[in-house]
């Protein structure tokens, strides 16, 4: 506890003392002023005394858990023990970590007379995502006459989660998706007889060999053919890189994050929409090999812990091992699935990595790749014209970068890889849009 003179005290001394200076020249006031200050002494002494002795408010918890997204406010729920006595006002702040925040210096709160204890929210906005331990509560009351502040303070147990952001057009995405149900974002056809067994029948003319099921056949003498149905229940993983590249910083929604960021909210967009069509996804985060691997499941727990694996995921600095990440999905992953990669081929070395070792998971599985645009890369003549020979140069570098993505992509394509470049700000769009193209023609 530390103790304080306030503005009242201090405004005492001082007249304490301007009488003293005036003792100088004039004697006579002498007694007055020595009066005066041992008056001050006596009476800032015995406000000091009775206001140790009596009780104080404390912070006594502070909520468990509070969950917060990114750049979005939030508030942390204190509880404040009121003391027995007349009702009173307290001067309180809480101390967060560096990436909190807050919106207000300090509060004033007023302890109700005859309450156990006093509610307040302190509201901020966290700017970075990750979980955090531990926050300092100070409480300032006053003495009964006014002239001491007495300040506490006490470290409560509390967990700060912040969760990475949803933008505004991704929660508009996801909410369309959710209130059309599990056709997608609207309506549509699905295409294809599908894979999924629905039951046995009789042969009839025009069926193919294929489709005839031999043991059932032999078994009741005569021939039976099988029926299969659109699957309802598909697999889906997606595959987020956290490698160097995933620490470029970009532009989106007038402010500067990394491309893992971009990443991170548009899996949580796609994985909620698969959570909503009644589809199983899991999440696998590497860099130079596999950090985390969920397993394919299907209930609002499972998006949690999805949730709260990609909350502390920050970009590494080392460089992805396509063959050992390969390796590892097709030995955990025995049933057909859809396979996004989040990633960025934009260095050739390692998109020529991708190309020789992807082949292997490709024929058991349907492999996308999803990859943002990076800054000024583009066709030659697209865009605003040319003002100068800068942007001339800059405009050529871009193109050159261009047809790099555009090789790799050939090259992928003609291994069974489905390759998208999309923007920063439309990469939830466009993973939902291919989940949706995905189940609507039964590719997978």
């Amino acid at each position: 506890m530390s103790i304080l003179p306030t503005r009242r005290l201090l405004w005492l001394v001082f007249a304490a003392a301007a009488l003293a200076v005036a003792a100088g020249p004039m004697p006579e006031i002498t007694p007055a002023w020595a009066l005066g200050l041992f008056a001050v002494v006596l009476v800032s002494l015995g406000d000091l005394c009775a206001s140790l002795a009596a009780a104080r408010p404390e912070a006594t918890e502070a909520s468990r858990i509070t969950r917060f997204a990114k750049g979005r406010p939030g508030a942390v729920r204190v509880s404040i023990a009121c003391p027995p006595g007349p009702p009173g006002v307290v001067r309180f702040a809480l101390g967060m970590p560096e990436s909190f925040e807050p919106a207000e210096d300090c509060l004033r709160v007023a302890l109700p007379e005859g309450a156990g204890k006093a509610e307040v929210d302190w509201h901020c906005t966290p700017l970075r995502r990750g979980r955090f331990f531990g926050v300092l509560a100070c409480i300032e009351t006053a003495s009964r006459l006014g002239l001491w502040q007495l300040r506490t303070r006490r470290f409560l147990e509390a967990e700060l989660r912040v969760y990475p952001e949803l933008p505004l057009a991704a929660r508009k995405l996801l909410a369309q998706a959710v209130r059309h149900g599990p056709a997608g974002i609207r309506a549509r056809r699905l295409m294809g007889r599908g894979r999924e067994f629905e039951k046995l029948r009789e042969y009839l003319p025009g069926d193919g060999f294929d489709e005839i099921h031999w043991k059932a056949t032999a078994k009741r003498g005569r021939p039976m053919t099988k029926v299969f149905q659109v699957e309802r229940t598909q697999e889906l993983y997606v595959v987020i890189d956290q490698s160097r590249l995933s620490g470029r910083m970009v532009e989106a929604g007038g402010a500067m994050q990394t491309v893992l960021e971009g990443y991170l909210s548009a899996a949580l967009v796609l994985m909620r929409v698969a959570e909503r069509q009644g589809d199983r996804f899991g999440m696998v985060v590497h860099d130079d090999r596999v950090r985390f691997f969920l397993r394919a499941g299907h209930s609002p727990a499972h998006y949690a812990a999805c949730r709260e694996a990609a909350m502390t995921l920050q970009p590494s600095e080392h460089t992805p091992d396509v063959a050992e990440i390969v390796r590892h999905l097709c030995t955990s992953l025995r049933r057909r699935a859809l396979i996004i990669f989040l990633t960025d081929l934009s260095d050739p070395v390692l998109a020529e990595d991708f190309a020789r070792n992807i082949g292997v998971l490709s024929r058991r599985h349907l492999v996308c790749v999803c990859q943002t645009r990076p800054p000024d890369v583009g066709p030659l003549f697209e865009g605003r014209p040319v003002g100068s020979d800068r942007e001339i140069y800059g405009r050529l570098a871009g193109h050159i970068r261009w047809r790099e993505l555009r090789a790799a992509a050939q090259k992928l394509r003609s291994l069974g890889v489905t390759t998208r470049t999309l923007e920063h700000d439309l990469l939830a769009a466009g993973l939902v849009d291919l989940h949706a193209q995905v189940k609507r023609r039964q590719i997978l």
